[in-house]
C-alpha cells in the first residue's frame, strides 16, 4: 500500500510556481511563528519539523523536480534519503533558520579599548548680578584624564599589547551544540582578553592599564548675561576622557540662582515690594528705587490705593537671546499707623469731619454700624 506524497507547498502556503525567493519567505515567515524557541506548544513543534522539511525539498532543485512529477523524496527509498535528520545529514537550510531569528549570521569581531568618554556635570551657584549680566567664573572638575605616562595605551613604557592566545585575537569563542535541528554553533566574549582580541601583559603603573587617570582641573566658564536658574552650561570636549585614551565626553554646567533679598525674578523681570506711608500715599510721593545696576526716581501720584503696582521700563534682566531687558515692577505696601497718640488722633478725626466721613465707633448707639443693621432691616 502506497503512501501519498506530502504537499510541501501546501505546508509551506505557496502556489507551485512559486520562485525561490517566495519559497524562502514563506519559510522564514512560518519558522518564526513556529521555531520551538518561540513557540512552546508541543504542537508547533511538529508543524515546524513539517515546515523545515517542506523548506528543505522545495528549496532543492532536484527534489522539487520529484515533488513535481507526484513523488517524495523523503520517502523510504526515494533516494536513500530517509527523511529529515536521517543518513543525509543534517536540515539543509539551517542558516536559513538563524536568519530568520538573528538577522543572518554576523562576526562581532575584538571590541576596541579606545571608547568615548562619559558626559560629567557640575553645578554653579551665582548671585542674581552674576546671572543678569554674565561673568567669567572660575570652576573645579574632578574628572578622568589622559594619562600622560602611557598616552592613553594602557601598557609600560616599552612594551605593547598582545594577541589573545584563547581567541587568537577574534575576541569571542564559539561552541557547538548538537540539536533536533542540527548543530547550533554561538559565540561568546572571550574569557580572557573580555573581548578586546588583546591582552595586556604589562600594565602601565600610573593608570593601570585603562588609559586614564582621575585628577582635578581648573577652568574658567564664561556665562552669558540673561542665564536662568537650571540652564546648563555646554563646554564640549572636557567631560571625561574615554577609556585607552578615547575622546573626552562634554562638561555641563548647570546654573543655581541664589535668591535675592529684594527682588525676585520671573523670566526677565524683577519684582520688589516697597513700603510707604498712608500719608505719602494720599499725598504723593517721589521714592528712589535702586535697581541691578543704577538709581532710578520713581513717582507715586496723590492718591495711590494700596496693593498699586508701578512699572520701570527696560531695568529688569537682560535677555538672553537677543537685545533689550525685562521690566523691574515695584509693588506698594501702603501702611496704615498701628499707634497714634492722643494729638494725632484727634488729627485724624478733624481730618475725617472735614472730609464728611464719619468714624464708626462701635460703642455708640446710632452710629455708622446701626444704621447698616437699620438699613438691613427694613427701617
Amino acid at each position: 500500500m502506497s503512501v501519498a506524497a506530502k504537499d510541501y507547498y501546501g505546508i509551506l502556503g505557496v502556489p507551485r510556481d512559486a520562485t525561490a525567493d517566495d519559497i524562502k519567505r514563506a519559510y522564514r515567515k512560518l519558522a518564526r511563528q513556529y521555531h520551538p524557541d518561540v513557540n512552546p506548544d508541543p504542537a508547533a513543534a511538529e508543524r515546524f519539523k513539517d515546515i523545515n522539511a517542506a523548506y528543505e525539498v522545495l528549496s532543492d532543485d532536484h527534489k522539487r523536480q520529484i515533488v513535481d512529477l507526484g513523488g517524495d523524496p523523503l520517502s523510504p527509498g526515494a533516494g536513500g534519503m530517509g527523511g529529515p535528520g536521517g543518513a543525509g545529514g543534517p536540515f539543509v537550510g539551517f542558516q536559513d533558520i538563524m536568519d530568520a531569528f538573528f538577522g543572518g549570521a554576523t562576526t562581532r569581531g575584538p571590541r576596541s579599548r579606545t571608547r568615548a568618554g562619559a558626559d560629567a556635570i557640575l553645578r554653579l551657584d551665582l548671585d542674581l548680578v552674576e546671572t543678569a549680566f554674565g561673568v567669567e567664573a572660575p570652576i573645579t572638575v574632578d574628572t578622568a584624564v589622559l594619562c600622560t605616562t602611557c598616552s592613553g595605551a594602557g601598557t609600560a613604557p616599552g612594551t605593547h599589547p598582545e594577541t589573545c592566545m584563547t581567541c587568537g585575537g577574534r575576541g569571542e569563542v564559539q561552541s557547538v551544540q548538537r540539536t533536533f535541528l542540527g548543530q547550533v554553533v554561538s559565540s561568546r566574549p572571550c574569557g580572557t582578553c573580555a573581548g578586546f582580541g588583546t591582552t595586556i601583559p604589562h600594565p602601565c603603573a600610573t593608570c593601570g592599564g585603562d588609559g586614564r587617570v582621575r585628577t582635578r582641573r581648573s577652568l574658567t566658564v564664561k556665562i552669558p548675561a540673561g542665564v536662568e536658574d537650571g540652564m546648563r552650561i555646554r563646554l564640549a570636549g572636557q567631560g571625561e576622557v574615554g577609556p585607552g585614551g578615547g575622546p573626552s565626553g562634554d562638561l555641563y554646567v548647570e546654573i543655581h540662582e541664589r535668591a535675592h533679598d529684594v527682588y525676585a525674578r520671573k523670566a526677565d523681570d524683577l519684582h520688589c515690594k516697597v513700603t510707604v506711608p498712608m500719608t505719602a500715599a494720599a499725598l504723593g510721593t517721589r521714592l528712589t528705587i535702586k535697581t541691578l545696576d543704577s538709581e532710578e526716581q520713581l513717582e507715586v501720584k496723590a492718591g495711590t490705593q494700596p496693593g498699586s503696582t508701578l512699572r520701570i521700563r527696560g531695568k529688569g534682566v537682560p535677555h538672553l537671546r537677543g537685545s533689550g531687558r525685562g521690566d523691574l515692577y515695584v509693588h506698594l505696601d501702603v501702611r496704615t499707623p498701628t499707634k497714634l497718640d492722643a494729638s494725632q488722633e484727634q488729627m485724624l478725626r478733624e481730618f475725617a469731619r472735614m472730609r464728611g466721613e464719619e468714624v464708626a465707633e462701635l460703642s455708640k448707639q446710632g452710629g455708622f454700624f446701626s444704621r447698616m443693621r437699620d438699613a438691613f432691616n427694613g427701617h
